[in-house]
């Protein structure tokens, strides 16, 4: 059933297009990922379904009774309210409940005789009614969802107006899916979270009953949740079933044939109009009028678009020049830092080698960035010391820019970069980087958090270092522009140390972790992001399995002959022809399946797509045991 339906949807901000007659159908129990270029309409189209923006034409109609709840990028809170007391707000009755009790407690402290009496009366009251609307359970609820976003018990009475920027965002978040709304718009819902709170924001959506539609530079996230992916590409949407790898594979399938498609039709017109111009006078004239004719209908109604480069920054990043084997070194004791009574590391020795590569990961304000700044020597440690190697030449990307001058541009900043200081070499490097025109010579004062991080990485790029320390830096990228920096990062042959949240970042470019948990030492992880998961869940695995009671093994009969072992691999047991028979069969039906899989217009009926597909996956799972038996056959002999 479609809670939401968008019908023939236009829009425009001033005279710049934005949606163009789009069309989009969310169903119950749905999640769609809307994926694009910064600016290209995701943020405006959740705003004309949520009645924010009024269409230029088109129309959105619910289905009657949905409930739809929608976060923004710039959430609006109450400052005056405690962080817990503004999380209730997603229960009006009962927030107000509370508000009631709250002030009857006040009045009940400077108060005594009668009107004592009354004021404790109408407490018990309000105290049964707040039970009858579900009070305690909804206190567990609110309290969950707050500590799963990374909101602990510490901020619950901090006023709204105390919190940081990230705490704003988790809070508004948690008020959302407290409400449990039938549907759920989220833009951009992984900002300010750590990989803890992305994790449990993944079990929740993934948990979630009603329809979800999500804006994510998020791959991983993507991956995980979502079963549809929508793309938002010049005025228009392409719709791809499946998750975010399946999104890229087919729109590269797409892409190709949309290519194959526009040449023929160039060449089509192009030889339709030589034909018209050649013989729109003499005898032909009258057919070439209405070859004429046809041709505009056949432009107008057939020809598709040509497919446009996409723009992703320019990240190569130079061969690094060799350094000594011993890249960083700390005292053998090992170093510590600690603010005021709060102690952030204490005791972490380490020596880093040329070539490691190594993500960081843990809580926000654990110490990460902290840590880094130590072994770089930007800080100094409250205990140990730390030594750089000879010849490490450092490239140092800071989260939060504050090295940078809001009245500096990113000319005159590349400028300093460059090797040879001139300005056409930082022209040049600033076009690669996507600045163009007048945004090369702006002041980072009024340029995005995205723009700056371009600039920050062209200049880093450029300097041709041997150790990289990146402090988040995918950051206000979008999702072409984090890819490039994840192929860049793939190749570099220097040293990598990696501080992010993006786990597809990490999961491709670091093959260890140090990891950072409450109460624990840094934890040295020898392996990718995705071999930590799976330790984690073997962990749990196991912890679940010690607390299970052992079943009793059934007495052995007297006598019993042990049982003969079957063998595990039942195909060991097929004859050779047949076993060649049906490889032969299944690969005949793979190549009519990939043939089927090549025609474009398989792709604008989704259901034969994903039963085509899913046929496809199911059938290559059929032919790899066969495949394996046939090859352990002819090793034999």
């Amino acid at each position: 059933m479609s809670l939401i339906t968008v019908m023939n949807l236009t829009h425009a901000h001033g005279q710049k297009p934005v949606l163009n007659r789009v069309n989009l159908a969310l169903h119950a129990g749905q999640r769609i990922g809307l994926v694009g270029r910064n600016g290209c309409g995701k943020t405006t189209l959740m705003r004309l379904i949520t009645g924010d923006y009024e269409p230029d034409d088109g129309v959105v109609q619910y289905t009657r009774g949905t409930r739809v709840g929608y976060l923004p990028q710039d959430p609006q809170l109450d400052g005056t309210r405690t962080l817990r007391r503004e999380a209730e707000q997603a229960f009006a009755k009962l927030a107000d409940l509370h508000d009631q009790r709250d002030r009857l407690s006040h009045d009940m402290a400077e108060a005594d005789g009668d009107e004592l009496d009354r004021l404790m009366k109408r407490y018990e009251q309000v105290e049964h009614a707040i039970e009858a609307a579900g009070g305690y359970a909804i206190d567990h609820r609110i309290d969950a969802t707050l500590h799963g976003l990374g909101l602990g018990d510490e901020t619950f009475d901090v006023p709204v107006a105390g919190l940081s920027g990230g705490q704003k965002a988790r809070l508004a978040l948690a008020k959302l899916l407290l409400e449990e709304p039938d549907v759920l718009l989220l833009d951009e819902p992984t900002n300010h979270l750590d990989i803890a709170g992305r994790q449990w924001l993944e079990r929740f959506l993934k948990e979630f009953s009603g329809a979800v539609m999500v804006v994510s530079h998020d791959r991983w996230l993507l991956d995980e949740v979502t079963d549809k992916i929508v793309e938002v590409e010049g005025g228009k949407m392409h719709e791809y079933p499946g998750n975010y790898h399946a999104y890229r594979e087919q729109r590269e399938q797409r892409r190709l044939e949309q290519g194959r498609v526009y040449a023929k039709q160039q060449t089509f017109i192009r030889h339709q109009k030589q034909y018209i111009d050649r013989y729109k006078t003499g005898q032909r004239a009258k057919e070439a009028r209405g070859r004429q004719k046809k041709l505009e209908r056949f432009i107008r109604d057939e020809v598709v678009d040509s497919v446009k480069q996409e723009k992703a920054i320019g990240l190569d990043l130079p061969k690094a020049p060799r350094s000594g084997d011993n890249v960083i070194t700390t005292s053998t004791t090992g170093i510590g830092v600690r603010y005021d009574d709060k102690v952030l590391f204490d005791g972490f020795a380490t020596q880093i080698k040329r070539g490691q590569r190594i993500g960081v990961i843990g809580p926000n304000g654990c110490g990460k960035s902290t840590l880094t700044s130590c072994l770089i020597g930007r800080h100094t440690p409250d205990a140990g010391s730390v030594r750089m190697g000879t010849n490490v030449s450092l490239g140092y990307y800071r989260q939060t820019h504050e090295h940078l001058d809001d009245d500096d541009t990113p000319i005159s900043y590349l400028q300093r970069c460059v090797p040879d200081g001139a300005y056409q070499s930082a022209r040049d490097l600033a076009g690669a980087f996507l600045f163009t025109g007048d945004e090369q010579e702006k002041p980072f004062g009024v340029l995005s958090g995205g723009e700056r991080t371009r600039a920050v990485l062209a200049g880093i790029c450029i300097g041709g270092h041997n150790l990289m320390v990146l402090d988040e830096p995918s950051n206000h990228l979008d999702i072409p522009s984090a890819e490039k920096l994840e192929e860049a990062l793939r190749l570099y042959d220097g040293t990598l140390i990696l501080i992010t949240h993006d786990r597809m970042l990490l999961q491709d470019t670091v093959d260890e972790l140090l990891i950072f948990e409450p109460g624990k030492p840094i934890r040295h992880f020898l392996g990718t992001y995705r071999d930590w998961l799976d330790d984690q869940h073997r962990a749990e695995a196991a912890a679940l399995q010690a607390l299970q009671r052992p079943k009793a093994k059934p007495a052995k009969k007297p006598n019993q002959k042990p049982a003969e072992d079957k063998p595990r691999n039942p195909l060991v047991k097929m004859k050779d022809k047949e076993l060649e028979k049906r490889i032969i069969e299944a690969e005949s039906a793979l190549v009519e399946l990939d043939q089927r899989l090549a025609d474009p217009q398989l792709y604008k009926d989704t259901d034969a797509f994903r039963a085509v597909h899913d046929a496809r996956q199911k059938l290559a799972a059929e032919l790899e045991p066969l495949e394996a038996e046939w090859l352990r056959r002819a090793e034999r002999g």
